[in-house]
């Protein structure tokens, strides 16, 4: 597998082009043309430069290798990367914009009951350019340009953990943030992790103030230890104590997510010991209808619970909100439609 160009950002890419003996305005065009989703040789540069860079650089990286419509109007891709690895991601509609999931490795090697992406491991980390490229091809995709983007906001929610892929995630948010290009606020993107305490602590200093989202799930250690073995490793306690510290440095509020899990975690005692340990809290609470993945035995709740439960959270002065569930028809959660491609074509 060659590098990928877009793994660099203006400055790395305008030292390339020099360093090739060309005007410093290819650069520009260049990470322009990369930027609006274009393959190396769809770009207008020079074909002694676009050969040069054919010879050590992937033509597409990302290419968009399916894609599935759900009846409410949620799309999933699936993208082929140049190694033959595949993984996927989701956009959604709302009111004030696109939403498009993405994915920061090939499987994921957390091992979550709930999730999908777990099941067959992690195969390897993306690089920051395959995890832009994702958003570069759907935003072309869907006729955005630079100036008028169809991608609006940004979830790292789909197939990896974005801590576990560290180095490569925050130049990916670098990238996309950046004046010039795709240029999404990070005010506008979310990451969600299972709580890799250290490197929660080391993002917290990275100036990069987005969203962050925390994988819970449960209210005690030893009940989070049967659906997450990352219990095993953090504690609860350090987990809140590593999300104060992201507060302290960056002024932003967190978010929980909580899979409300047929008789796991979902009663009104569950309820009143996730209000007790969130109380005072600068977070909100998201609370999610468990995707049912079928290699698993874990069952969703019942929608009726799901509403008595956000009930109990709000009237303890807990801010939550229950997830509209999108998508579900075409294998919305992450991991699942992957899998099912790759079964399917065994």
């Amino acid at each position: 597998m060659k590098k990928i160009l877009q793994d660099l950002n203006f400055e790395e890419l305008s030292s390339l082009v020099l360093a090739r003996g060309e005007k410093s305005f290819r650069a520009r065009q260049l990470f322009e043309g990369l930027m609006q989703g274009k393959a190396i040789s769809e770009i207008p540069i020079s074909a002694a430069l676009k050969g040069s860079l054919l010879e050590e650089y992937e033509d597409v990286p990302v290419k968009i290798l399916e894609t599935y419509v759900s009846k409410d109007g949620t799309k999933k891709f699936l993208f082929l990367l140049a190694d033959g690895n595949i993984v996927e991601g989701v956009l959604m509609s709302y009111k004030y914009g696109n939403t498009q999931c993405i994915s920061t490795q090939v499987g994921c090697r957390m091992g979550c009951k709930f999730c999908a992406s777990t099941l067959n491991g992690r195969i390897r980390d993306l690089t920051a350019g395959e995890i832009l490229g994702q958003i570069l091809c759907v935003n072309r995709a869907e006729g955005g340009t630079l100036k008028e983007r169809k991608v609006t906001n940004v979830v790292l929610m789909g197939s990896g953990e974005p801590f576990d892929n560290y180095d490569n995630v925050v130049k990916f948010l670098r990238l996309v943030t950046a004046e010039g290009g795709i240029h999404i606020s990070a005010r506008n993107i979310s990451l969600s992790t299972c709580g890799l305490v250290p490197e929660m602590k080391r993002f917290a200093l990275e100036n990069i103030p987005l969203n962050l989202t925390v994988s819970l799930h449960a209210v005690t250690d030893e009940e989070r230890k049967r659906t997450m073995p990352i219990a095993n490793r953090y504690k609860i306690a350090e987990i809140l104590d590593a999300c104060s510290f992201y507060f302290e440095q960056t002024g932003r509020r967190y978010i929980f997510e909580y899979s409300l899990i047929a008789g796991e975690n979902c009663d009104d005692q569950h309820a009143l010991a996730l209000s007790a340990l969130l109380k005072g809290r600068p977070c909100h609470v998201n609370l999610i209808r468990l995707n049912e993945v079928k290699e698993r035995e874990l069952k969703t709740t019942t929608e009726k619970d799901a509403y008595r439960f956000l009930g109990i959270l709000e009237k303890q002065g807990i801010s939550a909100t229950l997830r509209r569930s999108m998508g579900s028809d075409i294998g919305g959660a992450c991991g699942q439609l992957r899998a099912r491609y790759l079964s399917e074509g065994e």
